[in-house]
């Protein structure tokens, strides 16, 4: 076996034997335990239930019915057909101009109508993942950094660094006060960053945040701006989430702070945007990454570069008509905050009625949940054994709070919108039973804890026309299963 691995690393790149990707994670070890043992009601009731996958999945039905009254919008359609030649034809990297104006306009909307999007500055890439990369390899050099307020989104470690070679510098944000930014903190992780000869490019924002839901307001939006302007560094603003905010406050684009009057003075060819519709519209197997840049220069060779990842001209011409039609693009942005808004009532209200308490936000497809009180001790080494028992006895893929860099252990990530309601009372369920064995059990050993959770089976009764077994049928993984998780 030893052998092997010697001689493949012999024959590849040392980028694609390098262990920069990020995988050898908790976030993703989480994925391959549900991978190989995922929950179906009829097929495998006692499997891992996803929820470390951050999907809307809450109004694919209007979606649906869209596609249903414009078939026109698809050129593989009857109605549509006469469209084919020229869509499966036409490939420029600058895209649809149709598409790119939808985009644009939808950018508009989910921020209320408050900004303009220009859409000759709409740069296309492949998802998210390809729009955060492509920024950072117009921006940055291998060696340089980019501060990040922590805690943060686990796979920026692949979109970021991997292949790009820069380094991504923690800002730590502490719980006293609800992870929010802060400018000592900022302050202190840049001079750090100096003082260790670290050429830092630019800041990096989630907004709203991944993993804490939580949106930022004005003045810190201003204060961050003001450093980065004032450093002459970059500000990258991650944006994907814009549209999942389903509680006050309202949701502040980078974009309306550059509008604003007292904001005149700041440099705006240091300010770029990425965009998505994974999150907003649900829509992840499509693709569709965005970059808004306000340098012309960044415009011009991010719209190059997209050349290795763009979006598949018959996607562009079904979501040029999907999000040119004002009417359903305003009835979906309000019925989506509307289900997020329940589904997270819900599900919050059942973690609160077992005394599990989560962050406060109002955005987002996922809670920041505080498990401190489950902890034995207050190390990372037993955030690590309870996050075990949760994949492996209680059967939920959720992420531990190292994962995303943060500094005090107990805290995990929990999405609630990628299952419908069924699934999402089935998950409550087993954390009702587990929190009971635990403080049932308080002076158990492991050992008897496990057995005691054995006993109170996990097997609940399902209904059969709860679930549509195409939709839920389980998904094969070739990755093997992570160590971390054993």
């Amino acid at each position: 076996m030893g052998f092997e691995i010697a001689k493949t690393n012999s024959i590849l790149s040392k980028l694609a034997t390098s262990e920069e990707h990020g995988e050898n994670s908790p976030y993703f070890d989480g994925w391959k335990a549900y991978d190989s043992d995922p929950f179906h009601p009829l097929k495998n009731p006692n499997g891992v239930i996803q929820m470390g996958l951050a999907e809307n999945q809450l109004c694919f039905d209007l979606i649906e019915d869209w596609i249903k009254r414009n078939p026109k919008a698809s050129i593989c359609s009857n109605e549509g057909i006469k469209s084919f030649k020229a869509i499966a034809n036409f490939q420029d990297y600058h895209g649809l101009p149709e598409f790119r104006r939808a985009i644009a306009k939808f950018m508009e909307k989910t921020r209320g109508g408050r900004v303009r999007f220009d859409p000759e500055r709409v740069v296309m890439a492949g998802g998210a993942t390809g729009a955060n990369e492509t920024i950072i390899f117009c921006l940055a050099d291998p060696g340089d950094a980019f501060l990040v307020p922590s805690p943060y989104y686990p796979a920026f470690n692949r979109d970021l660094r991997w292949r790009t070679g820069v380094q991504l510098l923690p800002i730590h944000c502490e719980s006293s006060n609800n992870f929010k930014i802060t400018s000592k903190a900022v302050k202190e992780a840049y001079e750090n960053a100096q003082k260790s000869n670290i050429k830092v490019r630019g800041l990096i924002l989630t907004n709203p945040s991944n993993p804490l839901g939580t949106t930022l307001d004005k003045d810190t939006l201003k204060s961050i701006l003001s450093f980065t302007n004032q450093h002459n560094i970059h500000l990258v603003c991650d944006e994907i989430y814009a549209a999942t905010v389903f509680d006050t406050p309202q949701f502040v684009s980078i974009a309306e702070i550059l509008d604003e009057k007292e904001m005149t003075y700041c440099n705006k060819d240091l300010v770029h945007i990425v965009y998505s519709l994974s999150k907003d519209m649900g829509l992840p197997g499509f693709r569709i990454g965005i970059i808004y840049s306000f340098n012309d220069d960044v415009v011009n060779c991010a719209r190059k570069m997209s050349s290795f990842g763009l979006v598949s001209t018959q996607t562009q011409y079904l979501l040029a008509a999907m999000l040119s039609d004002e009417k359903f693009v305003d009835n979906f942005l309000t019925e989506s905050a509307m289900r997020l808004f329940k589904r997270h009532k819900h599900f919050t209200n059942g973690l609160e009625e077992v005394g599990i308490k989560c962050l406060k936000n109002n955005a987002g497809l996922f809670c920041w949940m505080d498990l401190r009180p489950l902890l034995r001790e207050s190390t990372f080494d037993s955030e690590m054994s309870l996050w075990r028992v949760i994949i492996n006895d209680v059967k939920l893929n959720v992420s531990p709070g190292s994962s995303f860099e943060c500094q005090e252990p107990g805290w995990f990530r929990v999405c609630f919108a990628n299952m419908d309601d069924g699934m999402v009372d089935i998950a409550l369920a087993r954390i009702r039973r587990f929190v009971s064995v635990e403080k049932s059990g308080d002076k158990s050993s492991a050992m008897e804890k496990k057995q005691q959770w054995k006993k109170n089976n996990l097997r609940l009764s399902f209904s059969k026309r709860m679930y549509d077994e195409s939709v839920l049928s389980p998904l094969s993984s070739p990755i093997p299963p992570s160590p971390l998780v054993r």
